[in-house]
């Protein structure tokens, strides 16, 4: 509460009240995604959603309640976004204050008609989106900021007071959080609850790691620290023990239900289960976390089952232990590069083709992957693809990685070029310039923004996707440009193109295949696969085109990575034996278990595949080694 200069007015009993329960003597349950569920219900993902405060209360209201029934102990206002900014970019500059109120009042109905404390939280973003951040000064966001959390907190009509406390969500800046905390701190007297976000690689946007964040807000006058948004529950356990071990107060989290999956032209959706979810979020219990909950793609069902794991846990139910794995040493060896001649050659001549992929490090610089190419060059491999890298840092697209391997070492590659963000005429312009460099194999991919942060892709383009780029690459070819005018000379690629055999809607995607073919794609390359029925389904489906499939195989290297798989990313089908192999073996031989089935499944599929490509997450040379006597044989 403030008195009316902004003041900080002195603790309210219910502050207090909301200071105890944060305290940490008890795991809180946070509620799921706002905006996933007003997706759901038919928002469009470019709208503006705080401000169905003002024009769909009820069903805001209804969420709310959803998630109170679920058995959360601490609901969000739907305010995420509800600043000056980043309402202006839709058109309600002047109604911060009137959404935020009423953002408020909603969610105050719905914690009054709980039989249990629930306690109101105002949802705090950045002050700016990514994009505006280069154009506003600090000056301006802590103002901005300011004038939102003063809304938040002042009592609403018909309410006698305004949230219990702030939770400042989804910072991908510690300069950011660090402003809001201040902002928020000078204001009011309610509890806040810091909660950054963190890619895949366990650091914040701004390149910040956990310890770091801890270290810095721990020293602020907050009631918890966290994190949220961006990854899913695997992720962000990694990442939140970290905050544990270096925070001087109680922790936070809110992962994503796994990552999103692109459905349609501007809408996605998550894969992660109840079943799932409440296993790790129990697990983030175990690590000393006190506020569970979950952000995109998480719903009320979610949040029950997580309420139903901790709870358990509480009373006290086993704890699972993490299997995690010390890394392999490499094991290169001499041999002959396997297959003669370019990728097009050997397909022509129905060669097997084997080759493996690797992915642009981030930073930048070249050097781990250049030597990775080598290390598969000493060990007889000389075709590598050349996969995106799916998150926000900064590095090397796949079409210059390819250049770069072909020139310094000596492979052949083929380059993975993806729409998402490209006009037709500047991946034409790309295309052609590798042409003349020497780049002669490409696949096509739609791909999709990295996610981090709040709701996924609303700024994403796509001129054209995966079957447009394959025509694109098939006009060139024949001498065309986009435009349909002739060319001085034509190119000649070899054009591939991505097939799912796990999709999880086999006949669209079997369809989709077909479709890339019609558009002139004259090799299929699969997601790397574990198991041999889906792929048997997707070589039926293809009999006929005559269009070579080269397998992706992957050497499972823990339960973990196994169970992230399975049940965070989109599109992947893991056996319940793999699983349960991987977790039976224990950890020292996990790698050898992991290792022995991929080799096991890739002796099964040769006969079905014209090729195989073996991957390696994180380009490890100590997964991928074993397999190559396997591909070779």
């Amino acid at each position: 509460m403030t008195d009316s200069t902004g003041t900080p007015a002195t603790g309210t009993p219910a502050t207090g009240a909301a200071r105890r329960l944060l305290s940490g003597e008890r795991v809180l349950i946070g509620d799921g995604a706002m905006g996933t569920m007003l997706h759901a219900a038919g928002a469009a993902l470019d709208r503006s959603l705080p401000e169905l405060n003002l024009s769909d209360p009820g069903l805001v209201e209804t969420i709310h309640d959803s998630y109170v029934s679920a058995g959360a102990d601490i609901i969000q206002a739907n305010t995420f976004g509800a600043n000056r900014l980043w309402l202006g970019d839709h058109g309600f500059p002047d109604k911060v204050d009137e959404i935020n109120r009423s953002g408020v009042r909603l969610a105050r109905a719905a914690a009054s008609r709980a039989d249990r404390t629930v306690l109101v939280a105002g949802s705090v973003s950045p002050a700016v989106t990514a994009l505006q951040r280069r154009r506003v000064g600090s000056a301006e966001r802590m103002e901005v900021l300011r004038e939102q959390i003063l809304a938040l907190v002042a009592a609403p009509p018909d309410a006698e007071r305004g949230v219990d406390l702030l939770i400042l969500e989804t910072f991908g800046y510690l300069d950011e959080l660090v402003e809001a905390v201040s902002v928020a701190a000078s204001v009011t007297d309610v509890p806040l609850i810091a909660q950054a976000t963190f890619a895949d690689d366990a650091h914040t946007l701004g390149g910040e790691t956990p310890r770091e964040v801890a270290s810095v807000l721990s020293a602020m006058p907050v009631a918890m620290i966290g994190t949220n948004c961006t990854v899913g529950p695997q992720r962000m356990l990694v990442v939140a023990e970290d905050l544990v071990r270096y925070s001087a107060v109680p922790v936070s989290a809110q992962p994503n239900a796994g990552q999103p999956r692109r459905v349609g032209p501007r809408s996605f959706e998550f894969s992660i289960d109840g079943g799932y979810f409440a296993r790790y979020l129990g697990r983030f219990a175990d690590a000393g976390i006190t506020l569970v909950g979950g952000c995109c793609g998480t719903t009320p069902t979610h949040i029950r089952a997580a309420t139903e794991a901790v709870r358990t846990r509480a009373a006290g139910g086993a704890a699972s232990t993490a299997t995690r794995v010390s890394a392999a040493e490499r094991r290169p060896r001499s041999a002959e590069i396997h297959g003669t001649g370019s990728l097009a050659e050997q397909l022509a001549a129905r060669r097997f083709v084997v080759g493996a992929a690797l992915t642009p490090p981030a930073g930048g610089w070249a050097g781990d992957t250049e030597q990775a190419a080598a290390v598969l060059q000493a060990n007889g491999i000389g075709l590598v693809v050349v996969q995106p890298r799916e998150n926000a840092r900064t590095h090397m697209d796949s079409l210059n990685m390819a250049l770069q391997l072909q020139q310094r070492v000596g492979v052949e590659t083929i380059a993975t070029v993806t729409t998402w963000d490209k006009t037709i005429m500047s991946l034409q312009a790309d295309l052609l310039g590798a042409h003349a460099l020497g780049i002669r194999s490409v696949v096509s991919t739609t791909g999709s923004p990295p996610v981090l942060g709040d709701y996924p892709a609303v700024d994403g383009t796509w001129e054209v996707d995966s079957v447009g780029l394959t025509a694109l690459l098939a006009g060139l070819n024949a001498g065309r440009d986009s435009n349909g005018l002739a060319l001085t000379a034509g190119t000649s690629f070899c054009i591939g193109a991505r097939v799912n055999p796990g999709a999880r809607d086999p006949e669209a995607e079997i369809a989709r295949a077909h479709a890339k073919i019609r558009a002139g794609a004259q090799f299929l390359i699969s997601r790397p696969v574990y198991e041999l029925e889906s792929l048997s389904r997707l070589v039926t489906a293809l009999d006929g085109t005559g269009v070579p499939l080269l397998l992706s195989v992957s050497a499972l290297r823990s339960f973990e990575e196994a169970d992230y798989l399975a049940h965070e990313v989109p599109g992947v089908t893991m056996p319940a034996e793999t699983l349960d192999a991987l977790e039976k073996a224990g950890r020292g031989a996990v790698r050898a278990v992991g290792a022995d089935l991929a080799a096991q499944l890739l002796g099964k599929a040769r006969p079905l595949v014209s090729g195989v490509l073996l991957a390696a997450p994180d380009d490890d040379m100590a997964s991928l080694v074993p397999l190559i006597d396997a591909a070779l044989g």
